[in-house]
């Protein structure tokens, strides 16, 4: 697998997020705290999926704009430029669960590119609602690429998650 070219392209929100029943304000999401632990292992190449407009730092202010941007279907804007797609054969895709799926700004990555003939190894951090239907929505939006079975890792875990990550990257031949 040492020939292999990892991109890994993640969305995380610090502020106030909530983790383990409580409101507590995280310098970095959980999600990047994985993205880190990804790179680590793998040495891949890190793409943060920032919107434009950044989330507001509020929970509930937080909370209540993701569900308004996944009933509405939107695209957010995201910033800086793309990675070029077609210098990686795997992508590591770490997402929080927002409303039952990828925060819509993923998708917004998701559709600018071309993922035909990639690997796609979906993680997502949550607090006890797992996937919900991001796989599912990964596969229609991405339909030429592999989607294989993601992970889902607690986001209050995320800094002592490192050996699940491995043994998943090992299950999936990454490393």
């Amino acid at each position: 697998m040492a020939n292999r070219k990892i991109l890994i392209a993640y969305f995380s929100r610090g502020g106030l997020n909530y983790v383990e029943g409580s409101i507590v304000d995280l310098s970095i999401g959980n999600t990047g705290i994985v993205a880190m632990i990804l790179a680590q292992e793998t040495g891949g190449d890190l793409f943060k999926i920032d919107p434009s407009t950044p989330y507001p730092k509020d929970y509930h202010a937080c909370t209540a704009l993701a569900q308004s941007e996944k009933r509405e279907n939107a695209r957010p804007a995201i910033l800086g430029v793309l990675p070029v797609i077609a210098n990686y054969d795997t992508v590591l895709l770490g997402y929080p669960n927002y409303w039952g799926t990828m925060p819509m700004p993923v998708w917004t990555f998701l559709e600018a590119l071309d993922f035909t003939g990639k690997t796609i190894l979906p993680l997502c951090t949550h607090e006890g609602s797992g996937m919900g239907t991001s796989e599912t929505d990964l596969k229609k939006i991405c339909p030429t690429a592999k989607v294989v079975k993601g992970l889902s890792v607690y986001g209050s875990k995320a800094n002592s998650a490192n050996r699940i990550i491995r043994e998943w990257l090992r299950q999936n031949e990454i490393i």
